[in-house]
């Protein structure tokens, strides 16, 4: 079985326990050639680290009555993304309004600013440049088609 076979199997297990619990979400699944695999999951309020833990436990048992991993021979994490994740979902992005943002364009460009609004086709950053009374404000449209990736900037 392949690695992208094997994260198709895993995703549909994630999928299978969190159907009855519709604010959560799978975000990703990792397989690492050591099978080390992590899934990254989220909610549309956040996700505790004892929902994390009972997914965990649930996939874990689902893994091993399926016995894809010959001996119980993985490991596994179930988290959400951190911080330094891009977002990668719609959802996530939707939970994000109101933050600071860094998106790097497919073509390699990058612009910082605050997430205004989440589309289906694009997102709106608004971006500051210049500094006191030069500062420029304006609200950027940009296609999700356009969008390499894009991070959660913490500012303080």
């Amino acid at each position: 079985m392949t690695t992208e076979e094997q994260i198709q199997k895993i995703e549909a297990l994630v999928q299978q326990i969190l159907e009855n619990e519709p604010e959560f979400f799978l975000v990703q699944v990792k397989i690492k050639p050591t099978n080390n695999i992590k899934v990254f999951i989220d909610g549309d309020n956040g996700v505790t680290i004892e929902k994390c833990i009972r997914v965990n436990r649930q996939l874990y048992k689902l893994l091993e009555e399926a016995a894809y991993y010959p001996e119980g021979d993985f490991s596994l994490e179930v988290s959400s993304p951190g911080v330094d994740e891009p977002l990668k979902l719609q959802r996530q992005y939707s939970r994000n309004i109101d933050r600071f943002v860094e998106v790097v364009f497919t073509d390699g460009t990058i612009k910082e600013g605050k997430l205004l609004q989440v589309a289906d086709s694009d997102i709106i950053i608004e971006e500051t440049t210049g500094k006191g009374k030069k500062a420029v404000i304006q609200q950027l449209v940009i296609p999700f088609t356009n969008i390499k990736t894009t991070t959660v900037q913490i500012k303080f």
